[in-house]
């Protein structure tokens, strides 16, 4: 049994591949900022830069992934975001975006994309 950090290695690396397949450009995997958390994937989606927050099981019998994403995690990725805007001045993006995805490793994984769950 993968542990859970394992899993969600996995499952992000999976999220990457999806996104590059439609046509999204990865610019961070993993950026931390600090002791406050981390956002999982940072793209551009043509001209709107995206965060995207990966989740990641290997069953449902807890529900869907992307479920456990509570308004107060939105929140704190909202805070993240701004934090690498700040860090990131040179990036000139008029629209962001934050998305979710929500990947169950199967034998093929199942991989469930949800556009502009919370829009600022």
């Amino acid at each position: 049994m993968k542990s859970n950090i394992a899993k969600g290695k996995i499952g992000e690396d999976i999220a990457a591949k999806y996104l590059e397949k439609r046509g999204f450009k990865i610019i961070e995997k993993n950026w931390r900022y600090s002791r406050y958390g981390e956002i999982d994937i940072i793209a551009t989606d043509q001209k709107t830069l995206v965060f995207i927050e990966v989740k990641t099981r290997s069953t449902v019998n807890y529900g869907h992934p992307v479920e456990s994403i509570t308004k107060s995690k939105i929140d704190k990725i909202r805070t993240l975001a701004g934090a690498y805007l700040n860090e990131n001045p040179d990036l000139k993006f008029k629209n962001y975006r934050f998305d979710a995805i929500g990947i169950i490793l199967n034998k093929e994984p199942e991989i469930v994309y949800y556009k502009d769950i919370y829009q600022f």
